[in-house]
C-alpha cells in the first residue's frame, strides 16, 4: 500500500482520456425549462410578476410602496402588526448596540448570547412549558424536529395538505410517511390503525392551513392519535397570538393544553421578525439541542431579531385588544367578499387567512394585477402550493387594519372582480 492507500499496480498507466472543451454534456438546469417558459409567457403578457414584487417603502403594517403606488397590505402574515411596535423596535436597537450585528456562530458554539436564553425563556412563559429551543426559521424548526423525532422503524403521519416544510421533514429522516386525507378524522384512525403498534409513531397536524385558511379538528384528531399510541406535533405558525385564551394556537383554543406533545410555531407571522421554535413539556425535550442537525449545524439569530422577538411575545401575552380587533377585520373582510359572490375557501371567517377561489390560472393572474393596479397587494397562490387545479388570491388580515382601509379593499375587490368575470 502506498501512503494514499492506493495500490500502485492498480494507478493507470495511460493518462486518462480528458473530454474536449467544447463536449456538451447534461444541463441540470434543463429540467427548469418549463417553468422558465411559463413565467416568460406572463411578462410578456404585460403581467407584473406575482412572485417578484419589491416592498420599496414600508410604511406601517398594513401599508407599503409597491412600484412607486401607495399600496394597501393585505398578504404578510403580519397579523398582530408588531413590526412597528415601539417597544419591539427599540429593544432591536439596543441589542445591536450591545451586541452587534450577527452572532457569526450556531447555537452549540458561541452562537448562544443573553438574548437567545431571553426569547426561549418568553416562550417557555407565553406557551406554559418547560422547554422551548428556538430556531433560525420556522421551516427549520418543522424540519430540524420531525426528521430528528422520528427514525428508521417509526412511522410519521402526516395530513396529505401539509405544508411544505413538514414534507421536507419527512424526507430528510429515515421514518416510513403515511398521508391521511385533509382535516379527515376517520381516515386518520384508519391509517393509525393499520401501523404496528409498538412502532414509534408521531402524527403531525397544523392548527390553521395556509392555503384555505381552514381550522383542523385537532380536538377529535388528537384523541385519535393518543388512542393508537402516537405523540402528537401541531404547527401553530398561522394562530399563534389570537386563537385561544392566552393567544397560543388553534390547540389551546380547543382545549387541548398538555395533550399536543410539542408545538412549533414561527416568529414571522404574529411576531412579526424571522424565526421558528418548538415547545414542550416532555421531560427530555432539551437533548433534542444535541441531536438535531438543523440546530447544531445552522448559525444563531442575529442578537437585534431575537430580542425583537421576545419583547414581541411578551407584548402578545396581554394582546387582548389586537386579538379582538383582527378577528373583526376578518368577519368584515369575509363577510363582505361572501356577499359580493366570491367563492371563499371556508363558509365562516375560521382564521386570519381568507382565501378567494377563482376559476384558472388566468383568472387569477388578471384579478391579482388589477388588485395591485387599484393600490392593494394580496398573494396568489397556485399548484403545487395549492391543492391540485385550485388558483386563489389569499388574503391575511391584520389587526391594525382599519375599517375604512378594509371598505377601500372591498370596493377595490368588487371592481376587480367583475373587470375578470371572477363575480357577475
Amino acid at each position: 500500500m502506498t501512503e494514499t492507500g492506493f495500490q500502485a499496480e492498480a494507478l493507470p498507466v495511460d493518462p486518462p482520456v480528458v473530454a474536449p472543451s467544447n463536449a456538451v454534456g447534461h444541463d441540470l438546469m434543463s429540467k427548469f425549462d418549463p417553468l422558465i417558459a411559463e413565467r416568460q409567457a406572463l411578462l410578456d403578457s404585460g403581467v407584473t410578476d406575482p412572485f417578484a414584487i419589491v416592498m420599496e417603502q414600508v410604511k406601517s403594517p398594513t401599508e407599503a410602496v409597491i412600484k412607486g403606488r401607495d399600496t394597501i397590505l393585505l398578504g404578510t402574515y403580519n397579523y398582530m402588526g408588531m413590526t412597528f411596535d415601539a417597544d419591539v423596535i427599540a429593544a432591536g436597537k439596543a441589542a445591536l448596540d450591545e451586541f452587534g450585528s450577527g452572532t457569526n456562530g450556531s447555537r452549540m458554539l458561541n452562537g448562544t448570547f443573553q438574548d437567545h436564553m431571553e426569547v426561549e425563556q418568553a416562550l417557555r412563559d407565553f406557551y406554559g412549558t418547560s422547554g422551548a429551543i428556538v430556531f433560525s426559521t420556522g421551516y427549520m424548526a418543522n424540519l430540524g424536529m420531525i426528521s430528528t423525532l422520528v427514525g428508521k422503524g417509526e412511522y410519521v403521519i402526516l395530513d396529505a395538505d401539509s405544508h411544505a416544510s413538514i414534507y421536507d421533514g419527512c424526507k430528510q429522516g429515515n421514518a416510513e410517511i403515511v398521508r391521511f386525507r385533509h382535516n379527515s378524522v376517520e381516515d386518520l384512525d384508519k391509517r393509525l390503525g393499520r401501523l404496528p403498534k409498538d412502532a414509534g409513531k408521531l402524527v403531525v397536524l397544523e392548527g390553521v392551513y395556509s392555503m384555505l385558511g381552514d381550522i383542523a379538528p385537532l380536538k377529535e384528531m388528537v384523541a385519535v392519535a393518543k388512542k393508537h399510541g402516537a405523540m402528537v406535533l401541531s404547527d401553530e405558525a398561522h394562530s399563534m397570538g389570537f386563537f385561544g385564551p392566552n393567544g397560543r394556537g388553534v390547540y389551546e383554543d380547543q382545549g387541548l393544553g398538555g395533550e399536543v406533545d410539542f408545538v412549533v410555531g414561527t416568529f414571522s407571522k404574529s411576531v412579526g421578525t424571522v424565526g421558528g421554535f418548538c415547545v414542550s413539556d416532555h421531560p427530555k425535550f432539551e437533548a433534542i439541542r444535541l441531536a438535531c442537525r438543523p440546530y447544531i449545524f445552522t448559525a444563531s439569530l442575529p442578537p437585534s431579531v431575537v430580542a425583537t422577538a421576545a419583547a414581541s411575545i411578551r407584548k402578545l401575552m396581554t394582546a387582548h385588544d389586537k386579538r379582538a380587533a383582527l378577528w373583526r377585520n376578518a368577519r368584515m373582510l369575509h363577510g363582505g367578499l361572501k356577499a359580493m359572490g366570491f367563492r371563499l375557501g371556508t363558509e365562516q371567517p375560521d382564521s386570519a387567512i381568507i382565501a378567494v377561489i377563482l376559476d384558472d390560472q388566468e383568472q387569477a393572474v388578471m384579478m391579482w394585477q388589477a388588485l395591485l393596479e387599484a393600490g392593494l397587494y394580496v398573494n396568489m397562490a397556485r399548484p403545487p402550493a395549492t391543492p391540485a387545479g385550485t388558483f386563489l388570491l389569499r388574503c391575511s388580515l391584520c389587526a391594525e387594519h382599519s375599517p375604512e382601509q378594509l371598505e377601500r379593499v372591498l370596493a377595490m375587490f368588487r371592481a376587480a372582480g367583475e373587470a375578470t368575470g371572477a363575480i357577475g
